[in-house]
């Protein structure tokens, strides 16, 4: 498991091609080799990755075919820098959210703004997966824990805001319109809403389609409620432990 905090850039120091399998060799951000073994998790641009060698601060990765076509890793090439997370240890602080290092889908960046000390990426989201985007909910893009700002579920995009420090840590501040970012949607959010439309689609059956409408605003609102649920345990949480 991941938590979505960066530790640092990365480096690709070689990309060996091969049929079906790319072999890549990262030199990690200082201090993410430290007691990094063979066989140990890392996730390179919010994939998972398992380490094949390791030589200081050099760690190669073997990435198969399928992950390949369904991430960005197949576009990386000599010297681009990769945002790097070695995999949480037990107790360790959660200072995003749990993440897999299973990508679900390729968005892309259809806008790019930046108001003063801010970056703010528009997204394309594939549209099966924006049912699972909600204002204020959690979304991990190149392994990056993020806070969805606003949704288009019509358009299909969603926006986050990356401050100063986000882009001084991570491959954000080189993501331009056009660029291809990792999605992993949160996990509980997912169970969520399609635990929803399971119960709508047995209550509904052939009818669904006609309400589907109506099925998505149900499913936006428990979505919604669900995160300020989540949000006001946090707050509690937080002041718990302060006092």
């Amino acid at each position: 498991m991941f938590t979505g905090i960066v530790q640092g850039l990365g480096r690709i120091d070689s990309v060996k091609r091969l049929s079906g399998l790319v072999i890549f060799d990262i030199e990690l951000p200082a201090g993410a080799e430290v007691g990094l073994e063979i066989g140990a998790s890392v996730s390179v641009e919010g994939v998972c990755l398992t380490v094949t060698t390791t030589r200081g601060r050099r760690a190669t990765f073997d990435v198969m075919q399928e992950t390949l076509t369904r991430t960005t890793l197949g576009e990386l090439n000599d010297g681009d820098p990769v945002n790097i997370e070695r995999a949480a240890r037990d107790g360790a602080e959660i200072g995003g959210h749990p993440l897999s290092g299973h990508v679900d889908c390729v968005v892309r960046v259809a806008q790019v703004q930046t108001p003063e000390n801010n970056r703010v990426l528009t997204l394309e989201v594939p549209a099966p997966w924006i049912r699972y985007v909600f204002t204020k909910g959690y979304i991990a893009l190149n392994g990056a824990s993020l806070t969805v700002a606003s949704v288009d579920k019509h358009a299909s995009t969603f926006t986050v805001w990356l401050i100063p420090e986000t882009l001084r840590m991570t491959t954000f501040g080189a993501r331009s319109q056009g660029s291809r970012i990792n999605m992993e949607i949160e996990r509980s959010t997912q169970v969520t809403v399609d635990t929803i439309r399971d119960f709508l689609e047995e209550r509904l059956g052939p009818l669904l389609p006609r309400f589907e409408g109506i099925a998505d605003e149900l499913v936006d609102l428990a979505g919604e409620k669900d995160f300020t649920r989540g949000s006001q345990r946090s707050q509690s949480a937080q002041s718990e432990n302060e006092s």
